[in-house]
């Protein structure tokens, strides 16, 4: 298969093995496939969110208010109001515990 940074197909699948790396618990694994989906489709609006919830649970708060804060400025230019939304949630909730 043949990869191209913007086929939405191959983003999901990076998605796809970043979140079952997360599901066991290989969260190294999980970053460096969430990086790499972000480098590779920044677009893809649907892993800014889980993204910085790893970066939380790996205690890197100041990186996932940075993810959180990008991925909201991606949602606003796509028009993804919903995952804009969730976004500024996680990042108000991020702010109130720190």
């Amino acid at each position: 298969m043949s990869y191209r940074k913007s086929d939405s197909s191959n983003s999901f699948l990076l998605f796809a093995i970043a979140k079952e790396c997360e599901t066991e618990n290989n969260l190294d694994d999980a970053l460096a496939w969430y990086q790499n989906l972000v480098e590779s489709d920044p677009g893809y609006t649907g892993v800014y969110y889980h993204f910085g919830r790893l970066l939380e649970k790996m205690n890197s708060n100041q990186a996932a208010k940075e993810v959180y804060q990008k991925g909201i400025e991606v949602c606003q230019q796509k028009n993804d109001l919903h995952a804009a939304s969730e976004l500024r949630n996680a990042m108000m909730n991020l702010l109130m515990e720190d």
